[in-house]
C-alpha cells in the first residue's frame, strides 16, 4: 500500500509540544533548512510558556549595559543555588552552568524573534537586577516564535497528540499521533524526533509515582501538562532522573473574574513597545492599576508573607497547616480547595514596598498589598476586627478568632494582632 495513504508521512525532524521549547527547537531546525512538523495537542500553541509569570534572568544583556549593571555569568551561577533550597544538594552542576553561560545568548535570540523585556529588575538572593519581565505578557513569546516558525515554513499541526514513538533499528525513527477525530496517522523523522511536551504536574498518576501521594491532589497549573512526552519515554524504557525534584506545588490567587482588554489583543511587539515606553516614561501609580488588572497569569504569593506571621485559614475559619512547609499540598484537601490568607496591620503596612511583595507579577515585576487593595478587590478583603472580617469572608467568627488567639500563643512566630 502507498504510504501516504497509508496515513505514513516523511519529515526531517518532528517536534513534540508546541510551548516556548518546542517553538524554538522547530525555528532552530527550520533555520538549517529541515523540513518540520511540529506537534501540539491544544487548538493553539502556548504550553506551559503561555501560562507563566513570563520573566527571563539573564546576565550582560543589552537591558543590564544600558542601566549600567556590571554582572557576570559566573557570578549568576554562584547565586542560582540560593534558589534551590532544601534541594540544593540535588542540583546538577554542569547543567546550572550551562544555564548562566547560554542565557545570554538565548536572551538576544529571544529579542531576535520580537520579543520585548523590560528591566532589569532585583530579584534576591540574586546579587545583582537581573530579572527582564517580558511585555505585554507571557503570551508574547508564543505570538513572536509562532509567527517565526510559520515564515520559516514549519508545519505547525493542532489538536493532534502524539501517541507513540516509532522504533526501528535501535532508535526513534518517527512519531504516530492521533488528530482530532482521525484515525491514527505517522510521521518518519529523518533528522531525528524532540519531545518538548512539559512536565507532569496535570497527571496525578505520575506525580503519585514519582514524588508523592498528597502532591498528586493539587490541582495544576496548567490543566493539559500531562506528562505526555513522559510516557513516550518511559515506554521505551527510559528513566525519569530528580523526578521528585520540584518547584512547589504553589498556592495561587485566584485568577481575575474578566478576561481584561489585554487578553483581548493579540500580544504584538507593537503593544509591547508602547507598554516598555509607558513603564519607562509614565508615573507607575498611573500604569500599575491597568497592567494588573489584565494579567494573563495566576500568581503566587511570596512565602515570606507566612514567615513574617500570616497564616492560612480554610472557608471555616481553622488553620489547617504550617504555612511555610508545603502549603498547597494542604490546601486541596480543604473544602473547596479554598484558603485564605490572614494578617494584621503590622504584616500589611510592611508589605507596601520592597523588599516585601505579595507577588511577582509581568510588567511590573512585583504587587504590593496596594495593588491588590485597588486592583484584585476579587481576592482582597479588610475589616477592623476578625468578627467583622469573617462576615465579609461568610466565615464563623467564633472558629477564626480561636484560631487567631491559637496562632498568637506559639512561639517564636510573630504575632497578629486583632
Amino acid at each position: 500500500m502507498d504510504e501516504a495513504r497509508a496515513g505514513v508521512e516523511e519529515v526531517d525532524v518532528v517536534v513534540v509540544g508546541g510551548g516556548g521549547a518546542g517553538l524554538a527547537a522547530a525555528i532552530e531546525a527550520a533555520t538549517v533548512g529541515r523540513r518540520v512538523v511540529l506537534l501540539e495537542k491544544n487548538d493553539r500553541p502556548g504550553g506551559s510558556t503561555a501560562w507563566s509569570v513570563g520573566s527571563i534572568t539573564a546576565t550582560l544583556t543589552p537591558h543590564q549595559v544600558e542601566a549600567g549593571v556590571l554582572d557576570c555569568p559566573a557570578h549568576h551561577e554562584e547565586d542560582i543555588p540560593g534558589f534551590a533550597g532544601r534541594w540544593k544538594g540535588r542540583d546538577n552542576a554542569e547543567l546550572r552552568r550551562l544555564l548562566a553561560e547560554r542565557v545570554p545568548d538565548t536572551f538576544r535570540w529571544l529579542q531576535s524573534m520580537g520579543v520585548v523585556f523590560f528591566g532589569p529588575m532585583p530579584e534576591p538572593p540574586h546579587r545583582r537586577p537581573r530579572m527582564h519581565n517580558v511585555l505585554p505578557n507571557s503570551k508574547a513569546y508564543i505570538h513572536q516564535l509562532s509567527k517565526r516558525a510559520r515564515k520559516l515554513g514549519v508545519d505547525i499541526r493542532t489538536r493532534c497528540r502524539a501517541s507513540g514513538l516509532v522504533v526501528e533499528g535501535g532508535g526513534v525513527r518517527g512519531v504516530r499521533y492521533t488528530p482530532a477525530d482521525q484515525p491514527e496517522r505517522t510521521l518518519r523523522a529523518r533528522g531525528g524526533v524532540v519531545l518538548a511536551s512539559g512536565d507532569y504536574s496535570a497527571s496525578p498518576e505520575l506525580k503519585e509515582r514519582f514524588i508523592s501521594r498528597a502532591v498528586a491532589q493539587v490541582e495544576p497549573v496548567n490543566p493539559t501538562s500531562t506528562g505526555d512526552g513522559h510516557r513516550l519515554a518511559l515506554s521505551l524504557g527510559a528513566r525519569v532522573l530528580n523526578g521528585d525534584v520540584r518547584l512547589g506545588p504553589e498556592i495561587r490567587f485566584l485568577p481575575p473574574p474578566l478576561l481584561g482588554l489585554m487578553r483581548a489583543l493579540p500580544p504584538s511587539r507593537p503593544l509591547a513597545l508602547l507598554m516598555k515606553w509607558s513603564m519607562t516614561h509614565l508615573p507607575q501609580r498611573l500604569l500599575r492599576p491597568f497592567v494588573l488588572a489584565v494579567l494573563t497569569t495566576a500568581l503566587a504569593p511570596a512565602r515570606s508573607l507566612f514567615a513574617e506571621g500570616a497564616i492560612l485559614v480554610n472557608v471555616k475559619g481553622r488553620r489547617f497547616t504550617d504555612e511555610c512547609d508545603e502549603p498547597a499540598v494542604a490546601v486541596s484537601s480543604q473544602p473547596d480547595r479554598i484558603a485564605y490568607i490572614v494578617f494584621d496591620g503590622a504584616v500589611a503596612e510592611k508589605f507596601r514596598a520592597w523588599p516585601y511583595f505579595i507577588s511577582t507579577a509581568p510588567g511590573v515585576a512585583y504587587a504590593y498589598l496596594d495593588d491588590y487593595r485597588r486592583n484584585r478587590k476579587d481576592v482582597f478583603h479588610e475589616a477592623p476586627t476578625l468578627p467583622a472580617l469573617a462576615a465579609k469572608l461568610s466565615m464563623d467568627g467564633a472558629e477564626l478568632a480561636r484560631t487567631v488567639e491559637a496562632r498568637n500563643a506559639e512561639t517564636p512566630r510573630p504575632r497578629l494582632d486583632r
